[in-house]
């Protein structure tokens, strides 16, 4: 692995994180917040401007989803105190990325499992629309869009780390 950016040394900026990041492949991607939380998302695709990989109805479009089976999310510091790997749904690999390089940072999932604002210090939860949820935990509560961060969208960055692979 090599780190491709830091929030803390190249800053919080979507425009530079994209500068940095897109279209460098296989790309894992670490979010600590103020509250101490860990996860992230990891994809064997990447963020990439190459629309011959975006959906095809979205091509004449700035934004589209991007198909990836192999993607992943993860939390490695959770109420649940344990690492945990979350797959995608396999019948919803087509929604694993969500590319939109003009107006927000890096999303993993349709209705944004992850979403990260263009400043890069907030952003929302809204777990298990794409990816599979913890044993336990249902589809669409509250459970589910706090479990990555501990809050559904009042969490704040405190580190964002990107690594390609």
């Amino acid at each position: 692995m090599k780190r491709g950016f830091s929030a803390k040394k190249e800053g919080f900026d979507c425009k530079k994180w994209y500068e940095i990041c897109e279209n460098k492949g296989k790309t894992l991607i670490i979010i600590k917040t103020e509250d101490d939380y860990i996860f992230g998302g990891f994809t064997s695709v990447g963020f990439t401007n190459d629309k011959t990989k975006w959906l095809p109805n979205n091509t004449n479009l700035n934004y589209s989803y991007i198909e990836d089976p192999n993607a992943f999310l993860f939390s490695l510091i959770n109420e649940r105190k344990y690492p945990e790997k979350f797959t995608i749904k396999p019948e919803l690999s087509q929604l694993a990325i969500y590319y939109y390089r003009a107006n927000q940072g890096p999303s993993f999932g349709g209705g944004n499992d992850i979403h990260l604002n263009c400043d890069l210090r907030s952003g929302f939860t809204f777990f298990g629309n794409t990816y599979n949820l913890p044993d336990g935990i249902k589809p669409n509560t509250n459970e589910a869009k706090i479990y990555l961060a501990g809050s559904y969208n009042q969490w704040k960055v405190d580190e964002l780390e990107t690594y390609f692979i």
